[in-house]
């Protein structure tokens, strides 16, 4: 069976990708099972594992989107060590009457063979705010200010390996490494903290319609460095009009489909990433702001001609986490679920509605 190559992501994130990622945005941890078979079977060659399953949504080889949140109010506490649950004063207060940018994505075929599928990715997330007003009382705090003058960003890049163990068993293996902060392209400072993910999955393709698979992540989806177990399952009902497409706990959407050029995801994607602030770090120690956001939210996706489909999302963002952290010597540190080391500034963000619309070039 000969397999053609296709064309990833234009973004960790990542999921933005996620941003996640976004992580990868996101970095980071993707869908993985999306790759269409333009060969023919050879009855006599060995037979592999696809890595795809009927009716997914369609592979992305390049997408440009926008993001955009609606208002909501920002604080964040003086600069010190704080226990998670501890009731810090206000240092800095703001709305944020807008909160987006531009997101870029690519997934580019490097080896795309029956026994093997080799991708490599890049991402671009630009986040901006705009802020009124911003109220300091504590000549600790500027984190706020400085996001309202600088914003975030996310650049990465990453890889991706499919590799059939038989005709129903496979791997997957997954690494990324992004630059977060609050640089511009034009002065990216901080390249020696960059922060790394990754993941390794064993799964199963019994048919047609199914894909499972369960394996490790090392991710910043949440914010912070954290391991943890993965699960994948891709299914679709035997009438061909409703499926999932699950990567727990990264994300998971139950998926409708209308047409062979429409289709319809609602479910929930964590975004996320460390993101080094230049401002509030000093010499090699880095301070980073740990973002994670849960976004529930519903997708329709539509052909508009040929191979560029167009997608309009809309949901409500939650935030997960938006602590900080100081790192001496920009080293970073695992607090995993259950760890108890204090932050360096406890911020909070409100709940807001987001919208995001692309344009995809997507496989054949």
């Amino acid at each position: 069976m000969a397999v053609r190559a296709l064309l990833l992501l234009a973004l960790l994130v990542p999921t933005g990708l996620r941003a996640q990622p976004d992580t990868i945005p996101a970095s980071d941890e993707e869908d993985y099972s999306q790759y269409d078979d333009l060969g023919f079977a050879d009855e006599k060659a060995k037979r592999f594992a696809h890595p795809k399953v009927l009716d997914l949504s369609p592979q992305r080889f390049v997408s440009v989107l926008w993001d955009a949140q609606g208002a909501y109010t920002m604080r964040s506490s003086p600069r010190g060590s704080w226990p998670e649950e501890a009731d810090a004063p206000v240092a800095e207060e703001a709305r944020a009457t807008y909160t987006g940018g531009l997101r870029v994505q690519a997934n580019i075929p490097v080896v795309s063979r029956n026994s093997i599928v080799w991708q490599m990715q890049a991402n671009y997330w630009d986040v901006r705010y705009r802020l009124s007003p911003t109220i300091s009382t504590d000549s600790s705090a500027g984190l706020l200010r400085t996001l309202g003058d600088r914003g975030l960003r996310t650049t990465g890049l990453g890889t991706t390996v499919f590799k059939p163990l038989g005709e129903t068993t496979f791997l997957i293996l997954q690494a990324s490494a992004d630059l977060s902060g609050d640089y511009f392209l034009d002065d990216p400072q901080g390249l020696e903290h960059l922060r790394y993910s990754g993941a390794l999955m064993w799964g199963r393709r019994p048919h047609d319609r199914l894909q499972w698979g369960v394996g490790l992540s090392r991710t910043y989806r949440v914010g912070a460095i954290n391991y943890i177990p993965v699960v994948m399952y891709n299914y679709t009902a035997p009438n061909r009009k409703w499926g999932t497409e699950v990567l727990l706990p990264a994300r998971a959407h139950y998926r409708r489909t209308f047409s062979p050029r429409s289709l319809l995801l609602a479910g929930y994607e964590l975004e996320g990433q460390s993101y080094r602030i230049e401002g509030l770090s000093t010499g090699a120690d880095s301070f980073e702001v740990r973002r994670g956001e849960l976004r529930l939210r519903a997708e329709y996706q539509r052909q508009i001609k040929g191979f560029v489909w167009l997608s309009v999302q809309a949901g409500y963002r939650h935030d997960w986490s938006f602590n900080a952290d100081e790192l001496p010597g920009g080293n970073e540190f695992f607090r995993g679920f259950f760890g108890d080391q204090p932050f360096a500034m406890l911020n909070d963000l409100g709940g807001a509605p987001f919208a995001q619309v692309g344009v995809h070039l997507v496989s054949p």
